[in-house]
């Protein structure tokens, strides 16, 4: 008996913003018609996902892996910073596959870095992984997603499945503080993607206006809010985005050191890659390293900035489903 012919795959990766679909035709093979549709272009992910099956037809899927920005917990998936909200059976019973695996975004990124190429990854202090050692990941968009990857002891690596960007932020000086302090006020706590993401960006801008009693001058976005930083042009905004490094990097050193992460950290996410030399300027590597009595062990630990031109995590949704064909 011939073996079973492999299945054509639907790939999502699913944030705040923008939702990136892929057709992989059998495991292993390039992505084809890749394409972002905005998420605010649709009522329901299920009505996103046959919008873009409509348009690759007649390529049909047997197989689909789904990367969202939110905890997966059970067969409710409800997103964090959208209102797509879903059942797994239901959808998967919908759209007629006979394989369907959801995962959080950042799990499924970090499936794919073992493989992510030298030339899609740009250095940001540090010296050489150990290559047996916890690998860090985190990121900041439209939230800030945390990940990593755990060696497995065969050659292989377990993902990890958290939401370390809710952790709570720790002021290391007065302006910090009073950002800090400022999102309390607002929000009831200050975790890290309340600074280290595009609304956590613009947050801190306006805390920083109003305690400077500075006027806003017409921004509105996060993409403002650095545009400013980056010309110089407000003053609370270049403020704003050494707020958000500094933090970032802090986030970073934390889970540095609770995983062990020698292997070193990668940092996706849509807003730091396109900061470019700027982040390498940032306070983001001296706050990563000042953590008192290890400073000297975070200092050898290697940190890249992905800077992938596709998106790395439809590689790991497509990693998650080998072994299911």
């Amino acid at each position: 008996m011939s073996p079973p012919a492999p299945l054509a795959r639907l790939l999502a990766d699913v944030g705040g913003t923008n939702a990136r679909f892929a057709f992989q035709p059998a495991p292993g093979a390039p992505f084809e018609a890749v394409q972002v549709l905005p998420v605010a272009g649709f009522p329901r992910l299920q009505d996103a996902l046959r919008h873009y099956l409509a348009g690759i037809a007649p390529r049909t899927v047997q197989a689909a892996a789904i990367a969202i920005a939110n905890p997966v917990l059970g067969d409710a998936v409800r997103m964090t910073n959208h209102h797509w909200a879903f059942s797994q059976r239901e959808l998967q019973a919908e759209l007629g596959l006979r394989h369907l695996r959801v995962l959080n975004d950042f799990t499924a990124l970090a499936l794919a870095l073992p493989a992510l190429p030298a030339a899609h990854r740009r250095q940001v202090g540090g010296g050489t992984a150990d290559p047996r050692a916890a690998i860090g990941l985190l990121g900041a968009g439209t939230g800030l997603g945390v990940s990593g990857l755990l060696p497995d002891g065969r050659g292989g690596w377990v993902p990890l499945q958290g939401e370390g960007g809710h952790v709570t932020l720790a002021a290391q000086d007065a302006r910090e503080r009073t950002v800090i302090d400022g999102l309390v006020r607002r929000y009831g706590h200050a975790s890290g993607e309340r600074v280290c993401s595009g609304e956590g960006l613009l947050d801190t801008f306006r805390v920083l206006c109003e305690a400077e009693g500075a006027a806003v001058q017409g921004i509105a976005t996060p993409a403002d809010v650095t545009a400013a930083a980056l010309s110089a042009a407000q003053p609370q905004a270049v403020a704003a985005l050494e707020v958000f490094c500094a933090l970032l990097g802090t986030v970073a050193g934390n889970l540095a050191l609770t995983l062990g992460a020698r292997g070193g950290v990668y940092i996706g996410g849509g807003i730091v890659p396109r900061l470019g030399p700027a982040f390498d300027a940032s306070p983001f590597r001296a706050r990563f390293e000042a953590k008192g009595r290890f400073a000297t062990y975070l200092r050898g630990i290697p940190v890249w900035v992905i800077t992938a031109p596709d998106s790395p995590a439809l590689l790991g949704a497509a990693r998650s489903l080998d072994g299911l064909d």
